[in-house]
């Protein structure tokens, strides 16, 4: 594994929202060994309510400033050796700052999931308050790709499969010794 992960271990799959980031970083995890969190379950949990109604009743500011409060806490335990696989939410690499401690703090992947399969997945899924306009929601698929590239690793999905996708990861030479 390199010097990067050695120092602090930590793995940050970043990608839009549908894109497998849960599904694929616990099997990430449970493959090599690693705790596995979801950021945000992790953030439903610590404020005891669902991502669609604090966007609802405290907007998308203070959901932003919630998220990144976790992913700091995550981090610390990173850096602490806890070594950890963490999904984001879709917007939380978009933030600057988020995207900064991120990439200074381990290795992010980016799950480029390509629109087609994006759109069937959030087809099932009514909790996704910036899914809801569907126009919006392509239209923010395609701006924040060019963010997501920013990640260390770029690892296309093609399918359902999550086993594919983590033999895909771990091929990479960012994890060859």
């Amino acid at each position: 594994m390199n010097l990067r992960l050695k120092r602090t271990p930590g793995i940050y799959l970043v990608g839009f929202m549908a894109s497998g980031k849960s599904t694929i970083g616990r099997a990430l995890a449970r493959h090599i060994g690693w705790s596995f969190f979801d950021c945000d379950a992790e953030i439903e949990a610590a404020e005891n309510t669902t991502i669609a109604d604090i966007f609802d009743t405290r907007g998308e500011a203070e959901f932003r400033r919630i998220e990144t409060e976790i992913l700091r806490q995550h981090v610390r335990a990173i850096e602490h050796g806890r070594p950890a696989v963490l999904a984001l939410g879709g917007g939380a690499f978009v933030a600057e700052d988020n995207r900064r401690l991120v990439l200074s703090n381990g290795v992010a992947i980016w799950l480029d999931c390509p629109w087609e399969i994006v759109e069937r997945r959030v087809a099932k899924a009514s909790h996704r308050p910036l899914a809801r306009d569907p126009v919006h929601l392509r239209q923010l698929f395609e701006d924040r790709r060019s963010v997501y590239g920013l990640a260390d690793v770029h690892v296309s999905i093609l399918g359902d499969d999550p086993v594919a996708a983590v033999e895909a990861i771990l091929s990479h030479p960012i994890f060859k010794k």
